[in-house]
C-alpha cells in the first residue's frame, strides 16, 4: 500500500469514530481552522483553483521526489476539505497521486453529504492535485 493510500486509510477510520453528520462537518471545520495562512503573495489569479463556488488558492511546491501543497479557502468547510486533502496528498510522490483513486470520497460519504457546489469544489481540487502531479511526473 502506497503512502496515499494509506493516508486515505487513516481518513476513513477516523471519521468512522463520528456517529452522525453534524460531528463529521465540525470535525472538517476544525481542521479548516488549523492550516496555516496562505500569505497574500500567494493568493493570485494563477493559485486559484476554477470550478469551485469558494474562493480556493493552491500552491504546488516540488520537494525533491514529492510534492508539498499548500491551500487555503475563504469558506469554512471547503477549508476543511483542503485540511483533508492535504492529510491524503501533500508530501507524497506525484507517481502515488496518480496512481491511487481517491475512494475516501465514497468511503466518507462526501458526494452525498456536500452539497452539489461543494462537490463540484471537491472534485476541482482533486482534479488540479492529479494535474499538478501530472506535471510533475513529466517533467521530472
Amino acid at each position: 500500500m502506497n503512502e496515499v493510500a494509506q493516508a486515505q486509510q487513516e481518513v476513513i477510520e477516523e471519521f468512522a469514530f463520528f456517529d452522525d453528520w453534524m460531528d463529521r462537518y465540525q470535525y472538517l471545520i476544525d481542521m479548516g481552522r488549523q492550516l496555516p495562512e496562505l500569505p497574500a503573495a500567494d493568493r493570485i489569479e494563477a493559485n486559484k483553483i476554477k470550478g469551485c463556488q469558494s474562493q480556493v488558492w493552491f500552491v504546488v511546491e516540488p520537494d525533491g521526489e514529492r510534492l508539498t501543497f499548500r491551500a487555503i479557502s475563504d469558506a469554512a468547510i471547503v477549508s476543511g476539505l483542503i485540511a483533508l486533502l492535504l492529510r491524503i496528498y501533500s508530501g507524497r510522490r506525484p507517481a502515488d497521486i496518480l496512481a491511487t483513486p481517491p475512494d475516501f470520497v465514497a468511503a466518507l460519504g462526501l458526494e452525498s453529504h456536500l452539497s452539489p457546489t461543494r462537490s463540484n469544489g471537491l472534485a476541482s481540487m482533486l482534479k488540479a492535485i492529479r494535474g499538478f502531479a501530472a506535471d510533475a511526473l513529466e517533467a521530472a
